[in-house]
């Protein structure tokens, strides 16, 4: 098999377990003034945050910067 072949195959293979495991947390679109729901995400400074922990304490901002050289 191709180099390319190779590669395309396991992209979709990818592709096709993610859309599977998803397939069932799949969540309606928010709308403007909607509240976000609770969520948890992992920060650059190793430690985990939930939108939990800052309800009401203080506003969440959330920015996402791709790796260097990532192409992304």
């Amino acid at each position: 098999m191709s180099r390319l072949a190779n590669r395309l195959s396991r992209l979709l293979l990818s592709a096709l377990v993610a859309a599977v495991a998803l397939g069932g947390q799949v969540a309606g679109a928010l709308e403007v003034g909607d509240k976000a729901p609770d969520f948890s995400l992992p920060a650059s400074d190793g430690n985990t945050y939930s939108l939990s922990q800052f309800l009401g304490e203080r506003p969440v901002v959330i920015a996402f910067f791709p790796k260097a050289f990532t192409g992304g």
